[in-house]
């Protein structure tokens, strides 16, 4: 199930998506902090995070789903957003360095094939960074925010879809121990919870944030072909040539 864009947009206008959007960003943040040079892709709806980036990146792109829908990005500047088939990238192979999913793979019906597009575009030593709800956290078990809606992920789960999509995790973070209450006295405590989750490294964090490289070379696995028996040629009679001489021996 895919959210419209509007509502996403009007989350992170209120003042949990703002909160939100710092504490997931500074997860993003701690884990590139280098992207001079880079071609960096947001997937999903990643437009609250990828001003991280477009100063310093060499380029910085906005993908959305077609289900979902485009609002433009950046407003006053032109515009770098697009929306597109997440199953099939208007890219060329190897074409970009980073990638950030945000909103993107537990809204995806076929997160498999997401990747694996992904594996596709990314150069050989790129990069992904995939923002995703925790299925044991509070964020996913309430609708009032865009991480309560599609499919949230265990920690094994998203191990196991990585690297059967030929990538490597390397790197792993938790943000949003807050529960998700949007009254504005509730939300004079965030920092505390955020720094008290992440000091005693609870279980119950809102999203994942989980880092992976590109596996180049994969191991395959060796399929034995079955060989193809030509039949033999049997012999047969052929009709003299003209003008050939039959040769015949006398015992």
């Amino acid at each position: 199930m895919s959210l419209d864009v509007v509502d996403l947009r009007n989350f992170y206008a209120q003042q949990l998506g703002t909160v939100a959007r710092r504490f997931i960003g500074r997860g993003i943040r701690a884990r590139w902090t280098d992207t001079r040079g880079q071609r960096v892709l947001g997937i999903g709806y990643p437009t609250p995070y990828l001003g991280l980036f477009r100063e310093h990146a060499e380029r910085c792109l906005a993908f959305m789903p077609a289900q979902q829908g485009v609002v433009r990005w950046p407003s006053a500047r032109p515009t770098l957003a697009a929306l597109v088939e997440e199953y099939d990238l208007p890219l060329t192979d190897a074409a970009v360095d980073r990638v950030l999913l945000v909103h993107a793979l537990e809204m995806a019906e076929d997160g498999l094939s997401l990747l694996r597009e992904v594996w596709r575009v990314l150069s050989s030593s790129g990069r992904i960074l995939v923002v995703i709800p925790n299925r044991r956290g509070l964020w996913a078990r309430m609708d009032t925010t865009p991480f309560g809606y599609g499919r949230p992920y265990s920690r094994s789960q998203i191990v196991h879809l990585l690297r059967e999509s030929s990538f490597t995790p390397t790197s792993w973070g938790e943000a949003l121990y807050m529960p998700p209450i949007g009254r504005r006295w509730f939300m004079r405590s965030a920092v505390a919870w955020e720094r008290t989750g992440a000091t005693l490294s609870m279980p119950f964090a809102g999203v994942h944030i989980v880092e992976a490289t590109k596996q180049v070379y994969r191991s395959i696995p060796a399929r034995r072909e079955k060989r193809r028996l030509v039949p033999s040629l049997e012999p047969a009679l052929g009709r003299p040539m003209p003008g050939a001489v039959a040769r015949i021996e006398v015992g």
